[in-house]
């Protein structure tokens, strides 16, 4: 009886965790929000942009996207989510946009 109580336990508590999204580095968050990404991003949902878990899961696995991306929000371009055209970010710099682009790449799906 005790183990059946014990495996009912952990399967609600294993879908309760399911179901919220992984918690979000504020730090990140924060310089997203000095460098004036969120805007049109957000972690979890499409805003003007596409959401970063989105970002994360269209090109994880691939480590030679990360220069790539960098140049892409850091010059402007459109044509990969839609026909929505991206802005330059050369205000937040090349080191700040890397950084983020390194975290947004480690986002689990939701």
């Amino acid at each position: 009886m005790k183990v059946k109580i014990l495996f009912l336990s952990a399967a609600m508590c294993s879908q309760l965790a399911l179901a919220a999204p992984p918690p979000v580095d504020p730090a990140m968050l924060e310089l997203a929000d000095q460098s004036r990404c969120l805007g049109c991003h957000d972690v979890d949902v499409t805003v003007r942009g596409p959401a970063w878990r989105d970002v994360a899961k269209r090109y994880r696995g691939k480590p030679e996207v990360e220069e790539v991306l960098v140049e892409k929000v850091y010059t402007g371009g459109g044509g990969v989510w839609g026909n929505d055209y991206m802005s330059s970010n050369k205000r937040a710099g090349k080191d700040n946009i890397r950084i983020l682009v390194k975290w947004i790449l480690t986002l689990p799906d939701s």
